[in-house]
């Protein structure tokens, strides 16, 4: 890359110009791995029955490609091997690998969402986006598919709906455990209507009597990001509290490499 990689509070900033995605082996824990992870996993699904054993893509690795692009090596896996992170010393562990959305509004301020209580991180505010998804055999896992999952995570936890082509690669963020995220621009939205769409979903999910933050529609949501808010639509603030919070500094527009 022409720039160096952007470091703040642990986290690395990467401006990719393209992304290319490559399938890798899981690693296999060893039978004292197993039984720690299994023991870890079930005292979590005890003190939290929302979180269940899907399917999930995790980093295996990220590395440049040349110098712009950027490869992410995943793994197919299962949540229940995340809770390695919490077995001293596993060697199994693979960081996560997750996809988010930055939706501007139209005054600058950013829309961001609250975790609920039936997640692994309660009341935490974070991005709209979710877990990555392996795809079905015979199908590829690529930036285009990231895009139309990040368009996904942002419909189902905020109401606002966008096609995948609206979306533009941004960024790509390298936390200090390793965990990836490939974070996507959403053209700016006059905040009423970020308002207007959320109200609507939250009237959605009431009229069809879902228990928020307890959803589980479709498998493979990682433990620890917000299947919900404290009330409807999942990963927003409740009813009432502002969707759109903070100001940014200058316009955001597509990173300059």
């Amino acid at each position: 890359m022409s720039q160096p990689p952007q470091h703040r509070d642990g986290v690395e900033f990467l401006q990719p110009g393209r992304l290319r995605l490559v399938e890798a082996p899981a690693p296999r824990p060893s039978p004292q791995e197993r039984a720690a992870m299994d023991q870890v996993w079930e005292e979590a699904v005890r003190a939290n029955p929302c979180l269940f054993d899907g399917p999930v893509a995790a980093c295996a690795g990220l590395d440049r490609d040349g110098p712009h692009d950027l490869v992410i090596a995943w793994a197919r896996t299962t949540y229940r091997l995340l809770a390695l992170r919490r077995v001293p010393g596993a060697t199994a562990l693979l960081p996560s690998l997750f996809v988010s959305v930055l939706q501007p509004s139209e005054d600058r301020r950013v829309l961001v969402g609250r975790m609920s209580p039936a997640t692994s991180f309660p009341g935490r505010w974070q991005l709209p986006g979710g877990t990555v998804e392996p795809p079905p055999a015979g199908d590829r896992l690529d930036a285009a598919a990231l895009t139309r999952h990040a368009a996904r995570e942002l419909a189902e936890e905020t109401g606002v709906q966008l096609a995948p082509q609206e979306l533009r690669l941004w960024l790509v963020t390298r936390g200090d455990h390793g965990n990836v995220g490939v974070l996507f621009l959403a053209p700016p939205r006059p905040e009423s209507l970020l308002r207007e769409r959320h109200a609507a979903a939250v009237s959605a999910e009431q009229g069809a009597g879902a228990r928020p933050g307890t959803r589980r529609d479709r498998p493979g949501r990682r433990p620890g990001r917000a299947a919900g808010p404290r009330r409807p639509p999942r990963g927003l603030p409740g009813a009432g509290a502002p969707p759109v919070r903070g100001r940014a500094d200058r316009p955001l527009t597509q990173p300059s490499r």
